[in-house]
């Protein structure tokens, strides 16, 4: 599949960050794991599902209420980006092809968006460390936005800033709450491979419009 298959009208890729443009899902896992151990709470493999697609402070709340964290909600988002931050700048990489996949659209002048659950801290931590800020038109949070993924509310507010309606976009995601929130938001949606999601496949192709393993299927 080749990108001029796709929606002849679209102007505006929206991409998702974690597990989609850079291999970070590992993070997470870890990160969630260490901070039950700090109080003696047990972590679980499910925790990664139950969480998809929340911003971080619906995550703290549902860590809060979940695990009975002797924290309050703002304190545990503090001690998550203190902890997170080094890992975005230092050890989180591109995914195959994402360097190249952006200049291709910058150079055929399509506006490129990101809509993340991440915190915008992480997140411009992670595209300059890469080397990859420079593509982006705009980067919109859970932050900017009522409502969290599956909600589609990150798509349409990044279409709204870049001027751009719904069919005129195309949102690339990683795990079915991303596609869902694509496909809520009115957008074509292409699904990514990524290797924490692997076991999710079926359910991601069922979701989505289409389905690729690495961005050189679209160059």
């Amino acid at each position: 599949m080749k990108l001029k298959q796709l929606n002849s009208d679209f102007s505006t890729v929206l991409f998702d960050l974690d597990g989609t443009l850079v291999d970070s899902m590992w993070m997470w896992a870890d990160i969630d794991r260490e901070y039950l151990a700090r109080f003696d709470k047990t972590f679980y493999p499910e925790l990664q599902r139950e969480i998809e697609g929340m911003n971080i402070n619906e995550t703290a709340v549902f860590f809060k209420e979940r695990f009975d964290i002797p924290r309050t909600v703002e304190e545990m988002i503090r001690d998550w980006v203190e902890m997170s931050y080094s890992k975005y700048r230092d050890e989180v990489c591109l995914k195959p092809y994402t360097a190249e996949f952006l200049r291709f659209l910058k150079e055929h002048d399509i506006k490129i968006g990101i809509a993340t659950s991440n915190a915008e801290k992480m997140v411009r931590a992670c595209l300059e460390s890469n080397s990859i800020i420079k593509y982006f038109d705009t980067i919109v949070t859970a932050d900017d936005v009522e409502r969290g993924k599956p909600s589609p509310d990150v798509y349409l507010h990044a279409a709204n800033i870049l001027g751009s309606r719904p069919e005129e976009c195309i949102v690339f995601e990683d795990v079915p709450a991303g596609i869902l929130a694509g496909k809520a938001a009115g957008m074509e949606t292409i699904a990514v491979y990524d290797e924490f999601s692997e076991k999710l496949y079926e359910e991601k192709i069922k979701l989505a419009d289409h389905y690729i393993t690495d961005y050189s299927e679209l160059l």
